[in-house]
Parts: C-alpha cells; sequence; structure tokens
C-alpha cells in the first residue's frame, strides 16, 4: 500500500489508536485491512471507514470493553502464580 498524507485520515487514525491503546501504523492497518476487504477505491471511503471504526472503538469503550481493561484481565496472575517462570 502507498503512504497516505491526507491530514484528516490521519486523524482519525490517530484517535482510533488512542482509544484502541495501540501504535498509529497498527490503527492505520486495521482501517487497511477493512479498505481492502470493501474493495474501496477512493480516500473519501477511506476515511469513511476510518470514522465507522472510529465509532465503533468509542462505543465498545463507553461499555466498557476497552481493549486496556482487557489486557490488564489477561496479565493478572493467580494467587499461586505470582513467582512462575517457565524454563525452556
Amino acid at each position: 500500500m502507498y503512504p497516505i498524507n491526507d491530514r484528516e485520515y490521519l486523524k482519525i487514525c490517530a484517535r482510533i489508536a488512542s482509544e484502541m491503546s495501540i501504535s498509529l501504523s497498527s490503527a492505520k492497518k486495521k482501517v487497511e485491512m477493512q479498505f481492502s476487504r470493501k474493495n474501496s477505491k477512493t480516500i473519501a471511503e477511506k476515511r469513511k471507514i476510518a470514522s465507522e471504526l472510529l465509532d465503533l472503538c468509542i462505543k465498545e469503550n463507553s461499555n466498557g470493553c476497552s481493549s486496556v481493561q482487557l489486557f490488564d484481565e489477561l496479565m493478572e496472575s493467580l494467587n499461586k502464580d505470582d513467582n512462575f517462570l517457565v524454563e525452556d
């Protein structure tokens, strides 16, 4: 994919990255994947897809299903496993 320097598109991707607690490049990759699935061609369609993804992220965060909370839950250790270490 070619790099896009559209400020509005980059701003939306930055907000997606912030909402999902991921990097900007990961957020742009998520939008690019949706863009390619829908066989879209124009930058206006790409902005629309990015906006839809941003709206979805905001809605999920307001419902309490944010990726940060899920990651925190996955990183919690169990009582007996605080000092558990796997060796090869």
